[in-house]
């Protein structure tokens, strides 16, 4: 039984556990990707201003298409992607969450995020979430179908970008949804900027809205609305930027959301109360905060999770993962140059948890992990190259920034996709834009184990 956990109770100086936790093998089973400029038409009654995305990613306003190379920012040596923008459309990129559930046609739920990575530089990128089916055949991943979060009933309480439309389509500046499940025939999004949750209709209406509570008290993030400048970490607002729901995980039997939280929260001294993440149960046929709640403890180098999925009545896959991306073989030995990662990915896992397993201060039990630097390819699956100054034949690996997909696609394989923040992430080339790619992994003695 999952207990209840107090917001701000006395925490242990050191969560981790001191043994270190298994580690199971992973083999390649299938590889697909959709390319990274891949775009798409926003609704025909969409406003002007969503037909060409990302006018605001740069120091000033810009409505020339295709005009400004991206590039990978400061983090990872501003290297050029190979792909510009402002985009004519809406990039499909970003793909931010599978929902456990699939559709009657075997597709799966699968959200794009909020566009460029921020509120300020978002208004212009449509929300919305896709019917997605990969084929490991083929290498392909064909859309189904590609449904617009709107909100004509004016359910959302506060003022939108697109306010004055009659659509009222939500962008990027609205929120910052990343996570999905289907309950009942209707969608909930976990978003950051509140962080919230959404409830909409499987065609895209909103139907409500709700903050986060624990303990009676609202959690609010800097972007959260009604946040004023100047705010202080700790006490006007408590969740970190990009640091809100980025997983959420329907669990089996209970019916409940269980909502993690990508950062750890500030503390009332305005710093990270420790190196561990926050899930909390929320009743979707009550639309309310259950109270109760556990605790994620990061592995040592881990900064946040990508995404989150039960796969039984109590164990459930996170990711986790650092902030780096590509081969650690051409770490850059200076200063960062085109030939070279600054901050190559060390740590991405798939971490199998068992939430009926609670400690004294409510850590959950980790099981084990997979770990995506190192899947087996002994049949030579991989379809995309990578770059690498070492010998990867029969491995695989997937060196990305952000990895937010996963889910079990049966008794013995996950699947896992990455967000590959278009224009400006890199990971399997120094100088190519990453796809979207999914990759389907045999898992059996994870899947298994207790």
């Amino acid at each position: 039984m999952l207990r209840p956990l107090p917001l701000f109770a006395v925490l242990c100086a050191l969560p981790l556990p001191a043994l270190a936790e298994t580690a199971f093998p992973a083999t390649l089973a299938g590889h697909a990707a959709l390319p990274a400029l891949t775009l798409i038409a926003p609704p025909a009654d969409a406003p002007r201003d969503l037909w060409i995305s990302g006018k605001f990613t740069g120091p000033a306003r810009n409505d020339s298409p295709m005009s400004v190379m991206g590039d990978t920012g400061p983090l990872h040596g501003k290297r050029p992607t190979g792909i510009r923008l402002p985009f004519l459309g809406q990039p499909l990129q970003g793909l931010s969450g599978f929902a456990m559930n699939r559709a009657e046609d075997g597709s799966v739920y699968v959200l794009t995020d909020n566009g460029f990575g921020s509120k300020l530089n978002s208004p212009d990128a449509a929300l919305f979430f896709h019917r997605m089916a990969p084929d490991f055949a083929t290498g392909t991943v064909s859309v189904a179908e590609t449904v617009f979060l709107r909100d004509p009933d004016a359910r959302v309480p506060f003022r939108i970008a697109n306010e004055a439309t009659e659509s009222r389509l939500l962008t990027g500046s609205d929120f910052d949804p990343e996570s999905i499940q289907i309950v009942n025939n209707e969608v909930w999004i976990g978003e950051e900027f509140g962080p919230s949750l959404i409830r909409a209709t499987l065609d895209g209406r909103i139907l409500g809205v709700y903050p986060t509570e624990v303990d009676g008290a609202v959690i609010k993030g800097p972007d959260t609305p009604g946040v004023r400048v100047p705010a202080q970490p700790g006490k006007d607002f408590t969740a970190q930027r990009s640091g809100g729901f980025e997983g959420m995980a329907l669990q089996p039997g209970t019916g409940l959301l269980w909502a993690m939280l990508e950062k750890p929260l500030f503390g009332a001294d305005g710093k990270p109360e420790g190196t561990f993440l926050r899930a909390l149960a929320f009743d979707p046929a009550t639309q309310k905060w259950t109270g109760q709640a556990f605790r994620f403890a990061l592995a040592e180098g881990a900064t946040a999770i990508g995404d989150f999925n039960f796969i039984d009545a109590t164990r459930a896959l996170v990711i986790e993962r650092d902030d780096g991306e590509g081969d650690v073989s051409l770490k850059c030995a200076g200063d960062p140059a085109p030939d070279c990662f600054p901050l190559p990915a060390m740590v991405k896992n798939v971490v199998l948890i068992d939430t009926a397993s609670l400690d004294a201060d409510g850590f959950v039990r980790r099981i084990g992990h997979v770990d995506l630097m190192n899947i087996a390819d002994p049949a030579g699956m991989a379809r995309l190259p990578t770059a690498a100054k070492r010998d990867l034949a029969g491995v695989f690996t997937f060196p990305f920034f952000t990895i937010e997909d996963v889910m079990r696609a049966d008794e013995t394989h996950i699947m896992v996709a990455n967000d590959n923040n278009l224009p400006y992430s890199t990971g399997r080339q120094l100088d190519q834009a990453a796809s979207n790619e999914f990759i389907l992994l045999s898992v059996p003695e994870m899947l298994a184990a207790q």
